[in-house]
């Protein structure tokens, strides 16, 4: 029988919190505890004691941040009603390009490219989770036949693509005009 999580204390989580929130600030590539932990007011040693180590914290970082994710996923998710895609992609695009959300996207960014360029370690796998979170999102969207088709697993894959382009370049440019509208032409597409 596999041992379940210990459950943090009420101080981890608070340093984890503002950790999390030093991070969609500062991003994660630069991490350094001393500064961190001045930030949030803790040491360095609170936080190797709470999470074991840097990598330690890192992991809970990229957690909480999927778990940010995963929320928004959930509320996406309607399996007794499909939306369809078309539908979805255009709510989960105003979602990605609200100008709110772009901390947590820009650390999304940094973790999926830090998991393709390092897989082992403290990233493993991050890649691989959102594309799988997503898709199953996109999935879960359509209705029964289009969702178990190969036609259907190739639109969600080509939805998702749009999404995650659309995401890097509303990112790099923030011209979320442009960008919208080459989504609406993309989705016009996706619709036929």
């Amino acid at each position: 029988m596999p041992q379940q999580a210990p459950t943090p204390s009420t101080r981890q989580t608070e340093l984890l919190e503002a950790a999390y929130q030093y991070a969609l600030d500062h991003g994660l590539t630069d991490l350094s505890l001393r500064p961190l932990a001045q930030a949030i007011g803790s040491s360095p040693r609170v936080l190797l004691f709470l999470f074991k180590s840097k990598d330690g914290l890192v992991r809970a970082l990229l957690a909480r941040a999927r778990a940010e994710e995963l929320a928004f996923l959930d509320r996406a998710r309607q399996p007794d009603r499909p939306a369809g895609l078309v539908p979805a992609v255009e709510g989960v695009w105003a979602w990605l390009a609200a100008k709110e959300h772009r901390p947590l996207l820009r650390l999304w960014a940094e973790a999926y490219a830090r998991s393709l360029v390092q897989p082992d370690g403290v990233w493993a796998g991050f890649a691989r989770a959102t594309v799988e979170d997503w898709l199953g999102v996109l999935a879960g969207c359509q209705p029964q036949a289009e969702r178990d088709s190969e036609d259907g697993a190739a639109r969600r894959t080509l939805a998702l693509a749009v999404l995650r382009g659309a995401l890097l370049d509303l990112l790099a440019t923030d011209d979320e005009k442009r960008i919208t509208a080459a989504v609406a032409h993309q989705l016009a597409l996706l619709r036929d």
